[in-house]
């Protein structure tokens, strides 16, 4: 697929996707970012962590012939295990099924940059445009139902609805979105898209956010990646802070440049995988990550322009 109008540097990068329990009460799969050349206790602690024996699945989407994928943002799977892949070129959003046989593209027109895609617990799919400033909610066939997009909301929680990363959901149908550009917050809807309430604001105490790119949910917990500020900052689903990890590197959004951490729900490093470069299996500038029922992990990396699936060896 050809570059077009909807390809941009990524300033905006990396993410982490819980799907149906994956992440449960078990482990959080995370990709974390390597930033300096000295390492600090916490960068090589991540760095020897015990190996996971994962390695990757080579070629496994099938595109059309002569189409490519172009700075690959977001990736996730349905409860079918069809997967959905969020990238920069011509075909922004496309579907492939459980082998990765490229199925169909969708909706080509609504998007402009690429961040990150989720699916619901009812397969509809979520698109997370940082270019648009839209959070879309698509149905399985591809129809928009739902638009969360630039606003102006009142009260001092929230007063702008700027530049969302990402997106997610609790037992309850209620939508969480990371603002992360500009506003530094996450914002709470129900699953009509009414706005409940928010919090966060620019800074590095608790609650306070330095671009929050990335959020995920497990029962009444809610996982915010706090990049800029390197930690994991967790909240109740009212946002009150409960706790933070400051000792798994520099979230991306639960990324690391060239290794991808398994991590306990209290924050401990499990193990890892994976080196940094191009080509099959290495990740390079990884933006999103996303676990199958059978513990095969997919990843969506926008440097190297690629969508990879790993497996247990």
């Amino acid at each position: 697929m050809p570059t077009s109008r909807r390809v941009h540097r990524d300033q905006f990068s990396p993410s982490i996707d819980e799907h149906r329990g994956t992440i449960a009460r078990l482990c959080l799969w995370a990709l974390l970012l390597l930033a300096f050349l000295s390492l600090t206790p916490a960068q090589n602690a991540a760095a020897a962590a015990p190996n996971v024996n994962y390695i990757v699945v080579p070629d496994f989407f099938q595109l059309p012939a002569g189409e490519s994928f172009v700075e690959v943002a977001g990736i996730a799977i349905s409860a079918k295990g069809h997967i959905y892949v969020f990238h920069r070129g011509k075909h922004p959003l496309i579907e492939f099924d459980p082998a990765g046989k490229f199925v169909r593209s969708i909706a080509d027109d609504l998007f402009v940059t690429a961040h990150a895609v989720r699916v619901d617990l009812d397969d509809n799919i979520w698109t997370v445009d940082v270019g648009s400033h839209v959070v879309l909610k698509l149905s399985p066939e591809g129809r928009v139902l739902l638009a969360l997009g630039r606003m102006r909301i009142s009260g001092d929680d929230v007063s702008h609805f700027n530049q969302p990363t990402d997106v997610a959901f609790d037992s309850g149908g209620n939508i969480y979105v990371t603002d992360g550009y500009g506003n530094s917050r996450v914002l709470k809807f129900d699953k009509y898209g009414n706005f409940l309430h928010g919090w966060g604001m620019k800074g590095s105490a608790p609650g306070q956010f330095d671009l929050p790119h990335t959020i995920a949910i497990d029962g009444d917990l809610v996982y915010v990646g706090d990049r800029e500020n390197a930690r994991i900052q967790i909240f109740d689903t009212t946002g009150r802070f409960r706790e933070e990890w400051r000792d798994v590197v520099h979230p991306f959004g639960l990324f690391m440049a060239g290794r991808i951490l398994k991590l306990s729900t209290d924050g401990k490093i499990l193990g890892a995988f994976g080196e940094g470069g191009r080509g099959p299996g290495r990740i390079g500038d990884p933006h999103q990550i996303s676990v199958a029922k059978d513990g095969s992990i997919f990843t969506a990396n926008v440097v190297n322009w690629r969508a990879d699936k790993f497996r247990l060896r």
